[in-house]
């Protein structure tokens, strides 16, 4: 994957500094692997406004991907490396030896025509799945699962990668992208190599109506408020907020850790994340 600037021939396209879309290989998604999508508008069931921010935006259908990689033993072949619109990664097409289709979240590195294979007789190459267990110790890792079969839920994401440090007994000591070091079972399952899309942190918007298009709506500082809508609100003339950096619900911002330090799953985390 590349990046592309542009001739600066208005003001936002100046700055503009966009994917080139060089690894996608195939434009329509597959029929039977896509379903409709809602938009939530960040409201939740009762209506009301959950997740600031969020509305409008481009109608987008929802790709059915496969996060468990359950089909073990079976060889399957990339047919092709699409753009999906919910996800700041690429999407595979796997071609199963027995017929059936699958979307996952494409590696980088991954081609078109290459075989992978899933399960824990599987190598320890590109794009294959594999129990942590059967997973050589320092191996650049993603799509990990945190309860096995359950599917994977971390480090899914655009360029990210985790390290398997070491294991003993029944866990596996493995390095997020964020620094921290946390024990995951050694019968869950992670998949080979990076996640593609490596250069997506490189994008430069260039003006705000590509962040409309993507459902982002605009964010007001909480210091242009009045009082009666942010702790950080009011005051003659311009002035900084005064006080701490806080959330509209007076929670601190700038380094106070939030996460509940009674959480049950505090006893798998062996080193917190660098600040």
């Amino acid at each position: 994957m590349g990046l592309k600037a542009h001739k600066p021939y208005t003001p936002s396209r100046r700055h503009m500094v966009l994917s080139d879309f060089a690894d996608v290989t195939k434009s329509t998604p597959e029929r039977s692997l896509v379903k409709a999508k809602k938009s939530k508008a960040g409201r939740n069931s009762a209506g009301r406004i959950s997740v600031r921010h969020r509305g409008g935006g481009h109608k987008r259908r929802y790709r059915v991907i496969d996060f468990r990689r359950d089909k073990h033993g079976i060889p399957a072949k990339i047919s092709g490396i699409e753009y999906d619109p919910n996800r700041s990664a690429r999407i595979a097409l796997l071609h199963y030896a027995d017929g059936e289709k699958r979307y996952i979240v494409a590696p980088a590195g991954l081609v078109v025509g290459s075989t992978i294979m899933s399960g824990p007789d599987a190598e320890p190459s590109l794009g294959n799945a594999l129990p942590l267990s059967n997973i050589p110790v320092g191996m650049a890792v993603h799509n990990i699962e945190l309860i096995a079969g359950r599917g994977a839920q971390l480090v899914r994401s655009a360029g990210t990668s985790a390290q398997l440090m070491s294991r003993e007994d029944e866990f596996a000591h493995i390095k997020m992208p964020s620094g921290e070091i946390r024990l995951i079972r050694t019968n869950c399952y992670a998949t080979i190599g990076r996640v593609g899309n490596v250069d997506h942190n490189s994008i430069v918007m260039g003006k705000a109506g590509r962040k409309r298009w993507l459902g982002i709506r605009p964010t007001v500082r909480g210091v242009a408020m009045n009082p009666v809508d942010h702790p950080m609100g009011g005051g003659e003339g311009r002035t900084s907020g005064g006080g701490h950096p806080q959330s509209p619900w007076g929670l601190l911002a700038k380094g106070k850790r939030t996460r509940d330090k009674h959480k049950a799953t505090n006893k798998y985390i062996v080193e917190r994340r660098k600040k």
